[in-house]
């Protein structure tokens, strides 16, 4: 994946996600970019255990630290049903304004080179814990700015399903009213026909009601949709 910046404006050509986006989608982008921040401070945490001499703590920050590394190359790259970057304001999110990607991919060297040290007793081990731990605060700022745009796409995207709904309804309202018109129409024909005309009506009166059933669909999924 090339880290060129695509432009953010309304005019921007976005790119276009392999995977679909739906409601599901962005709940579990949402999910993951959330839980970078809790297994973020949870190496910090178990770094600093670590030094102080508590058994196993090592093995779950660097347990830890896979799923934080995991997580978010799926969100870079992609993986399963997540997207990657699908949008040009998570790109500069990434490696734009934010610079989210290198201050992740900063923070998950620095923690390893830490927790390497504090396996090996290294003696600079402390001040790699010391600059692990003050890196702890600007990084939660980055993740918590990430997941604000996931959650602003997300938002976005319910947005634009409503007013396809509802730009679909006002199409089928439109043609409910005209097969209403021609219903109504055929009555008057088959009224005029007498008893030739028996059958015809028939019809056109099972066109009213399914056209009546059709106004009331479409008013139950404008109210849904609204309600959302």
């Amino acid at each position: 994946m090339s880290d060129q910046l695509i432009p953010i404006s309304p005019a921007s050509t976005e790119p276009v996600p392999d995977v679909p986006l739906s409601g599901d989608v962005f709940g579990a982008l949402i999910n993951l970019s959330g839980r970078r921040r809790f297994t973020s401070q949870r190496v910090v945490l178990y770094a600093v255990l670590a030094s102080m001499g508590h058994e196993g703590a090592v093995a779950t920050a660097r347990d830890t630290l896979a799923q934080f590394r995991d997580a978010h190359t799926s969100l870079i790259d992609g993986k399963g049903n997540i997207p990657g970057i699908f949008c040009g304001q998570l790109r500069d999110a990434y490696f734009g304004t934010l610079q989210g990607d290198k201050v992740i991919r900063h923070f998950i060297r620095l923690a390893e080179t830490t927790l390497d040290g504090i396996g090996a007793n290294a003696a600079g081990t402390p001040r790699l814990l010391d600059e692990l731990v003050r890196s702890a605060t600007p990084l939660l700022s980055v993740l918590n700015g990430l997941t604000l745009v996931y959650e602003e796409q997300s938002k976005r995207h319910a947005q634009a399903q409503r007013r396809q709904l509802q730009d679909l309804m006002g199409d089928v309202k439109t043609i409910a009213r005209q097969a209403r018109l021609v219903a109504f129409n055929a009555q008057v024909v088959a009224a005029r026909a007498g008893q030739a005309g028996s059958e015809f009506a028939a019809v056109a009166s099972t066109m009213t009601e399914v056209t009546s059933q059709i106004d009331e669909l479409v008013r139950e999924a404008l109210a849904s949709s609204l309600a959302h």
